[in-house]
This record gives structure tokens, C-alpha cells and sequence, in this order.
């Protein structure tokens, strides 16, 4: 008995923990399962069973989950995540499919206009649930008094009707029910009168036996006659019926359309490269981008996105502070901050001076960003993000410690990281002072890993190599080390650069080939200069003179960023373009050329 005892109490704890289970999801499943109540033992019995596998594949998905997201998070500061729905892992397609239902669910319910108050609704309709139980294991024992008081209510109907005629006597066969019958009539009918017909009634039926036939004939002919109520009900009925057919014929509410950035919401594959944006922001979690879409249509809504767009002239100023200029190796398009230009008073003052000035630096920059999103390529192969380059030269103490500034600031990067998913491949952070390190430690908090991960540092002296890994020359700003001019210009980003090292304490030289008489246009820079530059022209024949174009300089770092130069010939030949490098360090070389024929 012992061992029994043993082997059975193991089994007492196994049962307690699959009741529980169940238990657990009931709610979820009344609704659902109220049409087959029967067989509740086996259903407890057979679920935890299909629960254990389902949470072993469960947990599968998780651990193939984790292990994407570890590829991407790996990947994410390399390169970045393809656009194409085919592209993606299978957990991510189901993800996009799940997102997909409840947005459009969503649109069917007109969330998104509507302000919805999603979480109090499941709590309502879940409490009444236990309720509705016992409501309706209370009607089968309202269901008998009901009947009992039907049973009791004809009853009642003949005892009146008795005083009129004597018809409400039972057969004599049931005394019982004729002493009921008189104590029920006697107290019922207040006037004397009403009872002395109903005695005299009883001692008729115990002499004559005719009267028992006409009393029978009497009550079937009342029975009978509380005929028409239920033909009366059935006759409502119809009327109620035919509500909720006039209801069911009623056509469907159309589905609302929502569109963000100019794109509509499931509408094509835009829509896709769209909806995956809030997905990775989220790590592929459906429920919280789900809630994160609504939170920006919602914000889009207050904040009057539409209207913003078509206002003007909301700050004057900033065209030196916020601009967009050339892209990057990969085609997005470049967009530069630069703080420095705030050590300008005035416009510091007309920019952050009190709340209202910072609410509408807040409004121009959202305005800003909202115009150069809208023209990127929401196409699966399209370019669909930009790369922030911020500038922290001339901007020490600015952002520490001006407090206007730093609000904007930190106002501006929470705004972007709410309602902006996505939107940034790359954040260069350049020409970064010493004490910005504690800055960042400040911000960082507020900030994503995936955010953070994006971002890169360089400092002064590093500033327009770090550019050049991501940019090409002839489209950075000269002022970044690069060579792309404001203005017209001999040269635009169309024409490539070429890039060479020149290396400390050495004579480094460019040919520059003439193939046929014209004008030969060139531009040079050596990036932080302190180079020696000159140019000479040498013919192809062996007899011709060589002619110096450029005399040999030293070129200082304040000097001229870039030196452009044309020479008009009539025979070939090459330019040759000589730099000296006396200095301890290698340098980063950048020219261009082309010929042009001659009229």
C-alpha cells in the first residue's frame, strides 16, 4: 500500500498541474465553446497535451527568433536590411502577415479615425463571462417556477370567471384541488356575493350528474378562449424579426484609409516597405508595432502633419543649420546639422529664446524632415532612409550648456525615435569635442540599441576621412574636406573623384593625359593641405619644350580648399601635377579632370 500511495500521489500533483492550465485559458475559450458544454473532463484532459507541443514549437520560434535578431543587430551598423518581402526570413513574413490582419481589422473598425479605448473593452467583456454562466445555469431552475406560475395563472383567469358562470369547478375526482379552489376564490374576490354562487355551485354538482356535462362543456370552452394571447405574440414576432432583417441588409461599413508619407496603408508593396519600418523598430514584435502605428497616426493627426506642410515661412535662418546636400555610395540622401552656426546670438535668440520660439523650431524641423521623406522611393528597390551628418564644430558648451538648446535637442531626437522609424541608415557625428563623450552618456538612455547602433564618431582630425568611407569626395561640402561647391561649378557630383594617398616625406605626382588639341579643366585638394602643389605641361614629341602651368607652392591648411585650373592646347601631350609631402604624416589626395574640345 505504501508503494501504491507513492506512485499515486506523483500522479495527484500531475493532474492539479493540468487543471490549472486549462483553467487559465477558459476565458479566452467560453465564448467560443459555449455551443458544446458537454464533455468539459475530456477537453481538460486532451488540452495540456496539445499545449506542450505547441509551446515546444513555440519555443523553437523563439530561439530561430533570437537568432535572427542577433544577425540583424550584428548586421545592422554594416549594412542594411533588405526591402523585398521575398528577402525576408519566414519569421518575419509571418510577422508582416500578422501585422497586415490587424491593420486591416483596424481599418474595418475605423480605429484610426475613431479615438478607440481598446483596453477596457476586453475587460468588460471578460468579467460578465463567469456571470453569464451563472445566469444560464440559474434559468434551468427558473425555468420550473415559471412554469409553475403559467400553471397557477389560468387558474387564477377561471376562478373570476366562476362567479359569472359555474364552470370553474373541477370534476369531483380531485377534491384536493377544489378546497385550493375555493380558499383561492374566497380570498380573492372581495365582494360577498361572489363567493354564494360558487357554493351553490359545488351542491348542484354533487345532486345532479347533468350539470357535471354542462360544467365540462364550460370549461372547455374557457379553455379554449385564452387561445388568442399566444396568437397575438406570434403575430410580434414577426415585427421583431423583421428588424433585424432590415439590419443584416444594412451594407457594411467601408473600410477607412489611412496613409502615412503620402503612402496608403495596404495598398501596395510601398505599403510593405512601410509596414516592415515599424516592425524592425520593434524587433518584429506585431502587437507593439501595431501600437506604435497607431501612436503616429495619432500623433500625425494632432500634430496637423497635412496642414504643416503647406505652411511657410514658419523660421527664416536655418538654411545654413538644416540642409540637404548630395548622397551617400549607397544613393541616400545626406542631410547636415550643423550647431555651430547657433554661436550666431541673434539667431539663437529668434531660434530657443522662450517655449513658443522652440515650438516652432520643433514645427520647421518636422516640416523639413516631412518634405524630403516624401520624395524618397518607397519601391522594395528604392531608397527609403537618409544619413544624418551632425556637425559639432565650433559648438563647445553649446549643447551643455545651454539649456534652450539642449531641450530642442533631446525634444527633436524623442519626436524622431517615436514617430520616425527607420528613416536613418547611418548618424555620422563629426569634428566631436572632447566633452561630448559625457553628453552622449546623457542621451543614450532615451535612445534604442538599433539607434545606437547606427551611430559613428570622428573627431577633428578625422572628420572628413570618416566622411569619405561613406561618401564620396565630389559629393561631400568643401567645408567637410570634400568637393562639392554651392553655385555653379566647372565640375558637379556627376563627375567622379579619384582618391590616392600621398605618404609623409615624399614627392607624389598625377598624370593627366591630352589625347587631342582643346582645353584641359582640372581640380585638386589635398585634404588638411601643408602640401607643396605645382603643374607642367609635357608634350608628346620628344623635341617639344615643357611649359610650367602651375609654379610649385606651399599650400597652407587655411588656404584655398581647392584649386582648379585649365590649360588650352593645341597639341597632345600630358599635365603632370607634382605634390611634396614634407611632413610626418600621409595625406589624403583628391582630383579630378576632363577634356574639352576645342571650338
Amino acid at each position: 500500500m505504501a508503494e501504491e500511495t507513492k506512485k499515486t500521489t506523483p500522479v495527484a500533483a500531475e493532474e492539479v498541474v493540468v487543471s490549472d492550465v486549462p483553467v487559465a485559458e477558459e476565458p479566452t475559450t467560453v465564448v467560443v465553446e459555449k455551443e458544446a458544454p458537454p464533455q468539459p473532463e475530456a477537453e481538460k484532459v486532451e488540452k495540456p497535451v496539445g499545449e506542450e507541443v505547441v509551446e515546444g514549437e513555440k519555443e523553437k520560434e523563439k530561439e530561430k527568433e533570437e537568432a535572427s535578431e542577433e544577425k540583424v543587430a550584428e548586421s545592422a551598423s554594416f549594412k542594411e536590411e533588405s526591402n523585398k518581402v521575398d528577402d525576408l526570413i519566414d519569421p518575419e513574413k509571418k510577422a508582416l502577415d500578422e501585422f497586415k490582419k490587424l491593420i486591416q481589422e483596424a481599418l474595418n473598425k475605423h480605429e484610426f479615425t475613431a479615438p478607440p479605448p481598446p483596453p477596457p473593452a476586453p475587460a468588460k467583456e471578460e468579467e460578465p463571462k463567469p456571470e453569464e454562466k451563472k445566469e444560464e445555469e440559474a434559468k434551468p431552475e427558473e425555468e420550473p417556477k415559471a412554469e409553475e406560475e403559467k400553471e397557477e395563472e389560468p387558474k387564477t383567469e377561471e376562478k373570476p370567471e366562476a362567479s359569472e358562470a359555474p364552470a370553474e369547478v373541477p370534476p369531483p375526482s380531485e377534491p384536493v384541488k377544489e378546497e385550493v379552489v375555493e380558499e383561492k376564490v374566497e380570498e380573492k374576490a372581495t365582494p360577498p356575493p361572489a363567493a354564494e354562487p360558487s357554493e351553490t355551485v359545488v351542491e348542484k354538482v354533487e345532486e345532479k350528474v347533468e350539470a357535471v356535462e354542462e360544467i365540462k362543456e364550460t370549461i372547455v370552452h374557457e379553455v379554449t378562449a385564452p387561445a388568442p394571447p399566444p396568437c397575438e405574440e406570434p403575430a410580434a414576432a414577426p415585427a421583431e424579426e423583421e428588424k433585424p432583417k432590415e439590419e443584416e441588409t444594412a451594407p457594411p461599413p467601408v473600410p477607412e484609409e489611412v496613409s502615412i508619407w503620402g503612402i496608403p496603408l495596404l495598398a501596395d508593396e510601398k505599403s510593405d516597405v512601410i509596414l516592415l519600418k515599424f516592425l524592425r523598430a520593434r524587433d518584429f514584435k506585431v502587437k507593439e508595432a501595431f501600437a506604435m502605428l497607431k501612436s503616429v497616426v495619432a500623433w500625425r493627426k494632432e500634430f496637423k502633419i497635412d496642414e504643416l506642410l503647406e505652411e511657410e515661412g514658419i523660421l527664416e535662418g536655418l538654411e545654413k543649420v538644416v540642409y540637404m546636400h548630395g548622397v551617400d555610395k549607397e544613393g541616400h540622401p545626406v542631410c547636415y546639422n550643423a550647431f555651430g552656426e547657433f554661436q550666431n546670438k541673434e539667431l539663437y535668440s529668434n531660434t530657443f529664446a522662450d517655449a513658443e520660439k522652440r515650438a516652432k523650431f520643433l514645427r520647421w524641423y518636422i516640416q523639413f524632415l516631412e518634405k524630403n521623406i516624401r520624395k524618397l522611393d518607397f519601391n522594395p528597390d528604392g531608397t527609403c532612409t537618409i544619413v544624418q551628418i551632425t556637425d559639432l564644430k565650433n559648438s563647445p558648451g553649446l549643447i551643455l550648456f545651454k539649456k534652450e538648446l539642449r531641450q530642442a535637442t533631446n525634444q527633436a531626437l524623442q519626436l524622431l525615435q517615436d514617430n520616425y522609424p527607420e528613416f536613418v541608415a547611418k548618424q555620422v557625428f563629426i569634428n566631436v569635442p572632447w566633452w561630448y563623450v559625457a553628453y552622449n552618456r546623457m542621451i543614450s538612455p532615451f535612445l534604442t540599441q538599433r539607434t545606437k547602433s547606427k551611430f559613428v564618431f570622428a573627431g577633428p582630425t578625422k572628420t572628413a576621412e570618416t566622411l569619405f568611407k561613406y561618401i564620396a569626395p565630389e559629393q561631400v561640402p568643401v567645408q567637410y574636406g570634400g568637393l562639392s561647391k554651392e553655385g555653379e561649378q566647372e565640375f558637379t557630383p556627376a563627375d567622379p573623384a579619384t582618391e590616392e594617398i600621398i605618404k609623409p616625406t615624399c614627392k607624389h605626382t598625377v598624370e593627366l593625359p591630352i589625347t587631342e588639341a582643346g582645353t584641359l579643366v582640372w581640380e585638386v585638394r589635398v585634404v588638411g593641405w601643408d602640401v607643396s602643389y605645382g603643374a607642367e605641361f609635357v608634350p608628346s614629341d620628344e623635341g617639344g619644350y615643357t611649359w610650367i602651368v602651375q609654379k610649385s607652392r606651399k599650400v597652407g591648411p587655411t588656404d584655398e580648399q581647392v584649386i582648379g585650373c585649365s590649360f588650352k592646347v593645341g597639341e597632345t601631350g600630358k599635365v603632370v601635377l607634382t605634390f611634396d609631402n614634407q611632413t610626418s604624416k600621409k595625406k589624403k589626395l583628391l582630383y579630378r579632370s576632363k577634356t574639352k574640345p576645342s571650338e
